[in-house]
């Protein structure tokens, strides 16, 4: 490659991140359940010097030297996280909720054991199952049973289960997840088993520091991991958490020097300041965000569109979920969403077939990120007329779409973190006041 082609990949590049930035950035109504907007401050610090650097190992023993000012900066994540989550033990160094699941699937198991998880349709994420990390540790892999009309897990069949398969781990947590799920009630059935108790919380992880959700390991987990990029509005990372020092140590031992050297140091000053944020902000967030999607979930229910959870109230997380196939389908509802710069994503529900799922019957939304940038029960309200008028009496997108840019015009700044003024008056309250 000569330098005239090299500089025409280059314009290929930056035009392309410039239309990212300018799209999905400021110009769509962002809905994707796992997606999220770090603050302004936190997004400020991620293109350090931390980008070229490494640090094996934990803060303050390293097998590299130069590193001092990281093991400062992992040693206040590992302290404020034990704070917002109140857990004994933490581990900042997972670079994904995935490689943290992988981490405790090689702590806590051998290939051959038995593992419990939710079904991809019935809302397990990936890693948990035969075809993701769990299999990659040689687990067996059968589902939990699940209620298809509570939306949430069987317990009598449960038991039923770990009886005949007396797994070694059960796992909790979905990505699919609209009530907290039964933790204590599960523990009661695992332990005569020996059973541990794994949950991840990679979606709810920000309702959980805001304390609108459940406590996992108050309730009865073994060890929580996580992602910290979903409703907690933090960097891309991977986080786990425990209070059983045993345990905790075998987990650490699996992520390095098992599964992590460089452990992308970049990301953890980012995940600091998100981590203070939600020692200030994270109840008032919290608590919005599922206002927010309980609003959201009633007005398209009340549009005629076919919520899940009605009975129920509809959610208890940051998630609504409908089912789409009146609608052609979740893909094609997705994709009509998509042409007015609407952004959900289609989703399996329970009862789908894990073929289907290029067009499931679901379509999963999130409103932890149009929180984040202030939108309220009022927006939420707005927001299902808009996907009415678009799925339901077929306008065209074109229309819907000057529509959406409107509302977004007065939502382009980022709430609920700390900005000018708030620094010091906000640090000061996250350590001297809470």
């Amino acid at each position: 490659m000569d330098l005239e082609e090299a500089l025409s990949e280059l314009k290929v590049i930056v035009e392309t991140v410039q239309k990212q930035e300018e799209w999905r950035g400021r110009s769509t109504l962002n809905l994707i359940a796992s997606e999220n907007k770090m603050s302004p401050l936190a997004r400020a610090l991620l293109p350090s010097d931390f980008n070229h650097r490494y640090a094996e190992g934990e803060p303050y023993d390293r097998e590299y030297q130069g590193g001092g000012l990281i093991d400062l900066i992992e040693d206040l994540c590992i302290k404020l996280a034990s704070r917002v989550f109140n857990a004994n033990f933490v581990d900042v160094r997972p670079i994904s909720g995935a490689l943290a699941n992988l981490a405790v699937f090689f702590a806590l198991t051998k290939p051959g054991d038995v593992l419990l998880s939710l079904s991809i349709p019935a809302g397990g994420h990936i890693s948990c199952g035969e075809v993701g990390a769990a299999g990659c540790r040689g687990l067996k892999v059968y589902s939990i049973p699940f209620n298809h009309e509570d939306m949430n897990i069987d317990l009598e069949a449960l038991a039923s289960v770990v009886e005949k398969a007396k797994p070694n781990l059960i796992t909790l947590g979905a990505s699919l997840i609209l009530f907290p799920h039964p933790v204590k009630e599960i523990r009661k059935i695992a332990e005569p088993y020996g059973t541990l108790i794994h949950y991840d919380a990679a979606h709810v992880l920000g309702l959980v520091a805001g304390g609108v959700f459940q406590d996992p390991l108050k309730e009865g987990a073994d060890v929580v991991s996580s992602s910290t990029h979903k409703t907690f509005p933090g960097p891309q990372g991977g986080m786990l958490l425990a209070n059983d020092e045993t345990l905790f140590r075998k987990v650490k031992k699996a992520v390095f020097p098992g599964l992590v050297s460089n452990h992308h140091l970049a990301r953890l000053p980012s995940l600091a300041v998100t981590l203070l944020e939600m020692l200030l902000y994270g109840k008032e967030y919290a608590t919005q965000i599922v206002r927010n999607a309980k609003t959201l979930a009633k007005a398209l229910h009340d549009y005629g569109i076919n919520v899940l959870g009605a009975h129920r109230g509809f959610t208890e997380s940051h998630q609504v979920v409908f089912e789409a196939s009146k609608l052609g389908g979740g893909g094609e509802a997705a994709r009509r969403l998509e042409e007015a710069d609407i952004i959900v994503n289609r989703n399996l529900l329970p009862w789908d077939a894990v073929g289907k799922v290029h067009n499931p019957s679901g379509v999963r939304i999130g409103t932890q990120e149009v929180t984040r940038m202030g939108m309220k029960e009022r927006e939420m309200e707005t927001i299902a007329e808009l996907m009415w008028r678009l799925l339901i009496k077929r306008e065209e997108p074109e229309r819907i779409k000057e529509e959406v840019h409107k509302l977004l015009a007065d939502f382009n700044t980022v709430r609920y973190c700390i900005d000018g003024q708030d620094f010091v008056k906000g640090v000061l309250k996250a350590f001297f006041e809470r």
